[in-house]
């Protein structure tokens, strides 16, 4: 980042995908966040015009609020690399491997990561079809934020059918019961472990919406939970090349113990709108909101 005394932050948010909203709402926080914390901003709504814009304004440092496809997948992340503007976040290949939930999972695979079976299926097929046993979960493998998610039940009588915009393959799921359990990782260090309880299934409105979902922190789980879901956190942040900061979320059938503990995904761009999980946990551990803006710009460079 610029040694400048007052540097010039780009914050980039909104663009063209299906978290369009949220992204807003992030990159809105985190611009005022960032005022406050005395950095000069410019908030950038992200158009096919970005590399224009942001090589006219010139920023010491790319603040990537982007959420989803472009901005999460390595896209956004490429052009920054061309254009020399350090940024935030992962860089090219954690971006690109942590969208691609398949991927993802061969890497947790190979790092000894505990997951559930899947597998890639034709969106037409899936919708013909049971492709595996009841229950399962059928979502796009390249999406965040539970955008697209179906949740066929063990008394499914038929296969889901799935919306129009659902690509033409998607992942399906053996269905992981449980409580949801998330734990970010900012640097090399994993905060804390939150409890994300709902009134039904932890989908976009849960997540987003205001009173969608209640966080207990730290989970009132035990100790050899909280401890493993710190360290499957640092290691799925390691195995996928992550930057800066990431949240990995896990499901937990509290009846097996350790061996119900499952991890879903790594988000490399967590959100910070007012309801999400990782500035929470970072308020937890002692660093505030504005605090926790200002090292994520301080940590930003290019070859990430």
């Amino acid at each position: 980042m610029s040694s400048r005394a007052n540097p010039k932050v780009a914050v980039v948010m909104g663009g063209p995908s299906a978290e369009r909203e949220v992204s807003l709402s992030t990159g809105r926080e985190c611009a005022a966040a960032l005022r406050d914390e005395g950095f000069e901003v410019h908030e950038v709504d992200a158009g096919r015009d970005l590399a224009s814009v942001l090589t006219a304004l010139s920023p010491d440092v790319c603040f990537n609020a982007l959420h989803g496809r472009w901005g999460e997948d390595g896209c956004v992340q490429g052009l920054l690399e061309w254009l020399g503007i350090p940024y935030t976040h992962s860089g090219v290949l954690a971006s690109a491997l942590a969208m691609d939930k398949e991927r993802t999972k061969n890497v947790y695979r190979r790092h000894g990561l505990p997951v559930v079976d899947s597998i890639l299926a034709a969106r037409d097929d899936v919708m013909q079809r049971h492709v595996m046993p009841p229950p399962y979960v059928v979502k796009p493998h390249n999406e965040g934020s539970s955008v697209g998610v179906y949740l066929v039940k063990d008394d499914a009588d038929s296969p889901p059918q799935l919306s129009v915009d659902m690509p033409e393959t998607v992942m399906v799921e053996a269905f992981a019961p449980g409580r949801e359990l998330t734990t970010t990782v900012v640097g090399d260090r994993a905060l804390c472990v939150t409890d994300i309880l709902t009134d039904g299934w932890y989908d976009y409105d849960a997540k987003y919406k205001p009173g969608g979902s209640r966080h207990v922190l730290p989970a009132d789980v035990p100790d050899e939970i909280t401890a493993a879901c710190l360290d499957y956190a640092v290691r799925a942040h390691n195995a996928l090349g992550c930057r800066g900061v990431s949240r990995t979320d896990f499901r937990w059938d509290e009846s097996k113990g350790l061996a119900g503990l499952i991890l879903l995904e790594t988000n490399t761009q967590p959100g910070m709108t007012p309801t999400s999980l990782t500035p929470e946990q970072a308020a937890h551990v002692g660093m505030s909101f504005g605090a926790l803006c200002r090292w994520i710009v301080e940590d930003a460079s290019c070859h990430r």
